[in-house]
């Protein structure tokens, strides 16, 4: 497909969702100045049964279809942690320090700014399923989330079947493909209404807003600057404090 740089521009949204199926061709004057595919991570290697094993810290991809149940199964006699996207089951390994040292201070500064109000702030582990539609059920353990109608939403075992407004995920070398685009696919099909991307490496944190199941605006934020929340207006991040 043959796109050019304005039209990519304005539905960002929907050609990411055209990549994961085909390569797209963007154009600037009638010339070829870029390619948008979807992300192969270079540093997988396929074994001799077909599994395609990652780096160590990252996720171990099944690239066969699994059912729902098949999923279920395996999560729920497992100690391990386990991902279901599209069919296909993902092994969650042990995150590095660099993430966990973003992720305690995310946590803080959302808990605070959300105490006492309506909305609250959960850590992963916790299984978020989401649903494309009926016959496409997802299950995702994204870092850090904020919802609204825990109490509402919860199953007779305890378990949350709502949709999240917010999400943060924080990359590690080998699943930022996985994160910021098969994941953003999801959350933005799915109704969440906020996601957050956040690079230890590079020091920046994306804020990707939705609107009806599309990508409304995104902005990136670096090092020294604040992030600002499009759905809980008033909410903002200084990343000197994730990034200390």
């Amino acid at each position: 497909m043959i796109v050019n740089a304005t039209d990519l521009k304005n539905n960002l949204g929907k050609y990411l969702r055209l990549s994961a199926r085909e390569e797209i061709i963007v154009t600037s004057n009638g010339r070829c100045v870029a390619r948008l595919m979807a992300y192969e991570d270079a540093g997988a290697a396929r074994t001799a049964s077909g599994i395609v094993m990652e780096k160590a810290e990252a996720y171990a991809e099944f690239p066969r279809k699994a059912t729902y149940e098949e999923f279920l199964r395996l999560s729920e006699n497992s100690e391990e942690r386990y991902e279901y996207i599209d069919g296909e089951i993902y092994l969650l390994a042990s995150p590095k320090t660099s993430h966990q040292k973003a992720l305690g201070e995310l946590h803080i500064i959302f808990h605070n700014w959300f105490k006492g109000k309506l909305c609250r702030p959960m850590l992963a582990p916790y299984d978020i399923t989401l649903g494309r539609g009926p016959e496409n059920i997802n299950v995702v353990q994204p870092d850090l989330m904020v919802i609204c109608d825990l109490e509402d939403k919860l199953n007779e075992k305890d378990y949350y079947m709502g949709t999240p407004a917010l999400m943060v995920e924080i990359l590690s070398e080998s699943t930022r493909g996985k994160d910021a685009i098969r994941k953003l696919d999801l959350y933005m099909s799915a109704g969440v209404k906020e996601y957050w991307v956040v690079n230890p490496f590079s020091r920046e944190v994306t804020v990707y807003c939705f609107t009806n199941g599309d990508l409304s605006r995104h902005t990136t934020y670096r090092h020294g600057e604040i992030a600002v929340s499009c759905a809980f207006p008033g909410f903002e991040v200084r990343l000197e404090q994730v990034f200390a």
